[in-house]
């Protein structure tokens, strides 16, 4: 071995080292020996986990749909996937610089996100649990929307609301934390609200829409901001409400400029924009769309951040999703980088090298295009993902085409790299040839934690490593909070708790603070006689001060979490802020407003202490609605000031 190459590799140590004592950030480097061999990509399949009756399997299998992979350094990395039953349950995996091992049996997804707040803490987008009762609008919604919160090797908090409510979860398709005190998650647009977004102020979990109204993609932090990739609706596009069937506008604003902006901003927390919320549009030119390229042609920008780069890639919308009256040439697909705040596009109209989009072979013209064309068009390949490069130029792709991962028969994953300049090379199908297994799936999610150092997951759950082939562990993390497998995850906060007869297994939860270690109903029975929780809320009463201010007095059982809603059919019409109350007797006041008066009312609470136990003969023992009646509106009504 070359003085140079044992220099080398003593600098990675320590450098890795020094990445974990010092709590590097998400985008801490470690540098990599290129001597003695370039890098290449080689499959590195985890073994599964061991199964409930203590026998393990020694050949590998794929570990689900993996729906994201985040580095804090490279030896400490996160993937989430929905499991493959019954060997791999879904969960949450971890790798410590040379291996990948199962770290949570609770939290998977079908199509999870991950967040890093911290080197110890993170957060999930995952699945919610059964439990929520169903009605006649069918089961609840499970998939994705709820949030799991990590703390030093445990799971210190689990966020869900009920189904079929104005305040649902939507399904969450990004994640990102400024700090961690500073966590958003978003998804899709609610009627009359805007984009779904939660926000964790380290504290409290806060639903903050963005009036924009634009569906969240993708997330991505750079020097203290937050990027959002959101998705452009083809023009007249509207929501119809479930149960009413009726329009509902979508809330979009007007933006500036000749098309809206496919890049929104979150601001570090306690900075604002001109609307006075924390989300900006960025101005639009980002990407550049082609002459009969509108900008709803091309699906949301996925994002992917390393030092002061952030690259983002989008894909064509196919011709066959398009409004029927539309006769306009499909999109292509298109790649755009930042570096240091200079916006540059790398591929795609007007950016295309003199031999055409390496990628999108095909672009339908206005008239109806042939099923030949059709079929050329699927053929195209796509950006499952992309990953920046750290201390790089270029960014690493994961390519699937529509055709291929339509077959009957696994696909061959395809990788590429894409330069600032807007070159492609190192196009390849994994597993090489030169390999003694065959296919694993199509590219689906791909990150580079350092330069020449990615990982790739498959459609069917396989990962592929790509490292100097002589050098491929690094420093092993012994960090004791990723070294324990977490099996417990706590009662959601969000969805009230009801007192069963027996301890229940799991149920869903409500907005608010990180809950103590006791939270579920506990049922004792001393002397053959049973002993059950107090009711949290008694007392209640409502009526209307001022005209039309809406006092609420009630008592609480312990310190709780409080929150007032007042509905209009589905529509949130006013709210109180969440706030901590002390047990004892308290009131909340609640401005309303007669052109807009609710139909119903609704108070969220949350205990956040154990609630005492009484026995079931005493005549405390009763049940509590939360489902609140109005006070006498009649003299309102006469005025004529209601609707």
């Amino acid at each position: 071995m070359s003085p140079s190459m044992t220099s080398a590799r003593a600098l990675s140590l320590l450098i890795a080292v020094l990445a974990l004592l010092l709590g590097a950030g998400p985008l801490a480097v470690v540098a990599r020996a290129e001597e003695g061999g370039a890098a290449e990509w080689r499959l590195e399949q985890p073994q599964p986990p061991e199964l409930p009756d203590g026998q393990k399997s020694s050949t590998p299998i794929g570990l689900g749909k993996i729906g994201d992979i985040e580095f804090w350094a490279p030896n400490r990395g996160l993937l989430i996937t929905d499991g493959n039953p019954p060997t791999v349950p879904a969960g949450v995996w971890v790798y410590n610089g040379q291996e990948w091992h199962e770290l949570a049996t609770e939290c998977g997804a079908t199509d999870g996100r991950i967040a890093w707040a911290g080197p110890n803490e993170f957060w999930t987008v995952s699945d919610g649990r059964p439990g929520q009762v169903s009605s006649e609008k069918g089961l609840p919604p499970l998939e994705d929307n709820t949030l799991c919160h990590f703390a030093n090797g445990q799971i210190v908090g689990s966020y869900a609301s009920p189904a079929f409510e104005a305040t649902s979860y939507t399904a969450m398709h990004a994640a990102g934390c400024l700090s961690s005190e500073d966590c958003w998650f978003a998804g899709e647009p609610l009627p009359h609200v805007g984009a779904f977004h939660l926000h964790w102020n380290g504290q409290t979990l806060v639903a903050e829409p963005n009036p924009q109204g634009r569906a969240v993609e993708s997330m991505s932090a750079v020097e203290g901001d937050l990027y959002e990739g959101v998705r452009i609706a083809p023009p007249q596009e509207s929501h119809r409400s479930e149960e009413t069937h009726e329009e509902e506008e979508e809330v979009t604003p007007p933006e500036t400029g000749l098309t809206p902006a496919a890049l929104h901003l979150i601001l570090p927390a306690g900075e604002s924009s001109s609307s006075g919320t924390p989300f900006a549009s960025l101005e639009p030119g980002i990407p550049i769309y082609g002459e009969e390229e509108p900008a709803w042609t091309l699906e949301a920008l996925q994002l992917s951040a390393a030092e002061d780069n952030l690259w983002g890639a989008a894909n064509p919308l196919p011709r066959s999703s398009f409004p029927a009256a539309a006769k306009l040439a499909a999109g292509e697909v298109t790649i755009v980088h930042n570096s240091g705040g200079s916006w540059r596009q790398v591929l795609g109209a007007t950016s295309d090298p003199p031999s055409g989009n390496p990628f999108t072979k095909f672009i339908a013209r206005r008239e109806e295009p042939t099923q030949e064309e059709l079929r050329e068009e699927r053929a195209n390949l796509l950006v499952s993902s992309i990953a920046a490069e750290p201390g790089g130029a270029g960014a690493w792709l994961a390519l699937d085409s529509p055709a291929e991962s339509a077959g009957a028969t696994p696909a061959h994953a395809t990788v590429a790299h894409i330069s600032a300049a807007g070159t492609v090379s190192e196009e390849q199908q994994l597993p090489a040839s030169t390999e003694a297994f065959g296919a694993k799936g199509s590219a689906e999610r791909i990150t580079c934690p350092a330069l020449h150092d990615c990982w790739m997951a498959t459609s069917e759950g396989w990962l592929f490593h790509l490292a100097p082939a002589d050098e491929r562990q690094l420093p092993k993390d012994n960090d004791p909070a990723f070294e324990k497998l977490i099996t417990y995850r706590p009662p959601d906060q969000g969805i009230p708790q009801v007192v069963p007869d027996a301890p229940p297994p799991d149920d869903s939860g409500l907005l608010g603070e990180r809950p103590p270690q006791v939270l579920a109903p506990v049922t004792a029975v001393v002397e053959n006689e049973t002993k059950v929780p107090v009711p949290l809320l008694s007392d209640l009463h409502s009526k209307l001060v001022h005209g039309h201010t809406l006092q609420l007095s009630f008592h609480l059982a312990v310190k709780a979490r409080v929150q007032l809603l007042a509905m209009r059919h589905k529509a949130l019409v006013a709210s109180t802020p969440t706030r901590t109350l002390a047990s004892g007797n308290r009131k909340l006041l609640l401005a309303l407003n007669p052109k807009r008066w609710p139909t119903k009312l609704d108070l969220k609470t949350h205990a956040l202490a154990p609630l005492p136990l009484t026995s079931t003969r005493s005549p405390s023992v009763n049940t509590v609605t939360t489902s609140l009646a109005f006070p006498d509106t009649s003299g309102l009504l006469r005025q004529g000031l209601l609707p």
